[in-house]
């Protein structure tokens, strides 16, 4: 039982991501996202990737390619808004 939640939860976590990319297309700008954090993140999420997508614990393979799926979308609409911001200059 304790897996299929954490099963459930390694899913679930990582869509939170959606609102935040929603919201940067809405505004049309991702001024307010520290393109230094999201690389930051993104990049320790790659780093994490083989270990995930090796092991055999089926939580955190799900995690690792949820997340990582999830985490580069934000990463694209956020590097995607700021360089059609600065155009806009």
């Amino acid at each position: 039982m304790f897996q299929k939640i954490a099963l459930i939860a390694a899913v679930v976590l990582p869509l939170w991501n959606i609102p935040l990319i929603i919201r940067i297309v809405k505004r049309k700008s991702s001024e307010d996202i520290s393109l230094y954090w999201a690389f930051g993140v993104w990049s320790c999420l790659i780093l994490m990737l083989p270990a995930g997508i090796t092991s055999s614990d089926i939580v955190w393979k799900t995690f690792n390619i949820v997340n990582i799926v999830l985490f580069s979308a934000v990463v694209f609409t956020a590097f995607v808004y700021r360089k059609q911001k600065k155009y806009k200059r």
